[in-house]
């Protein structure tokens, strides 16, 4: 299968063909997952991706989260960049705005502005994905 426009023409492998084809399913998922990462808590794009069976599919987790619903309930500050940098396009003309909604729970920063990801790691427990999927099927309300 070639490489989509959309994966920067790079081929993603089947874990993320499969999110695309079902984005929307895939989104809600993400928005799902992220709702259990506890406050004072990070995870990384790649964590949430490798959680929902779909490793390489980070980009797209990056993109559910831009795309999180105005108003919702989501903690989408509480997911950052694998070297625990915050987004650049958290919050548009607000640069710092993902940093202090997480100082604001405790996060601790270091010197070089990334996340102390040794202390702040949201580290599941072996249950997440059979938790996730018990969720799944309920209606959820991201609203």
């Amino acid at each position: 299968m070639p490489a989509s426009r959309q994966s920067g023409g790079r081929d993603l492998g089947r874990g993320a063909r499969r999110a695309r084809l079902g984005q929307d399913g895939f989104f809600t998922r993400v928005y799902a997952l992220v709702t259990r990462i506890p406050r004072g808590r990070v995870a990384t794009y790649g964590q949430i991706a490798k959680l929902l069976g779909a490793p390489r599919s980070a980009r797209i987790v990056g993109w559910a989260m831009h795309g999180s619903p105005e108003g919702s309930r989501v903690p989408c500050h509480r997911v950052i960049q694998r070297g625990g940098t915050c987004s650049p396009n958290f919050r548009a003309g607000d640069p710092g705005a993902q940093r202090r909604l997480l100082e604001a729970e405790g996060v601790q920063f270091l010197l070089d502005g990334r996340v102390d990801l040794v202390a702040h790691l949201w580290r599941p427990g072996p249950d997440a994905v059979r938790s996730r999927r018990r969720r799944e099927a309920l209606p959820g309300d991201f609203s």
